[in-house]
């Protein structure tokens, strides 16, 4: 099984792009749980969510793995619910950077947030670029202290796809 994580901060095209390979490799994919959660849950998030959320997410991925399909495409991973709790609330729960540690990628592909417009969806709340380009180089620090390897991935929706898509077929 591959394992391939997008991420990238809001509107830089992981949804998009991981319906788009899945159609393509008919692989599964792993998608935003807090989307889900905010959507049950009617009301704004705050730091008490972020443990169910986190948790939400983690098993979810956990499930998919156990499935061993050739590939796997994850939408997000528990390196994001850190980094959104750590820039919403100032911190985050412990046990997220024991399991980071311990979860490795066949690929990850650090999206940019140049090249795409912004998209209100009435779930994100960076529309400015700047906040999503030092989130974007809060996930790459990231990244880097976890020694996970990743591709940086730049330009319009379709160089994206394209580069991915090619990278993607090189594993299989």
């Amino acid at each position: 099984m591959k394992a391939v994580l997008l991420t990238g901060p809001e509107s830089a095209g992981k949804s998009s792009l991981c319906a788009a390979l899945a159609q393509h490799f008919g692989a599964p994919v792993v998608g935003e749980y807090v989307r889900e959660y905010i959507v049950q849950q009617q009301r704004n998030t705050c730091y008490a969510d972020i443990t169910p959320i986190a948790r939400g997410q983690w098993r979810r991925e956990q499930a998919a793995r156990a499935q061993a399909p050739p590939l796997l495409l994850l939408d997000t991973n528990l390196l994001s619910n850190r980094l959104w709790s750590q820039t919403l609330f100032g911190r985050s729960p412990a046990w997220i950077d024991a399991a980071l540690a311990r979860t490795q990628y066949d690929a990850v592909f650090l999206l940019a947030p140049e090249g795409l417009p912004w998209r209100a969806d009435g779930q994100r709340c960076q529309p400015a670029l700047a906040q999503r380009q030092q989130f974007g180089q809060q996930l790459e620090q990231a990244l880097q202290q976890l020694q996970q390897p990743y591709t940086p991935v730049t330009g319009s929706w379709a160089q994206r796809c394209t580069h991915i898509t090619a990278a993607v077929q090189q594993m299989l």
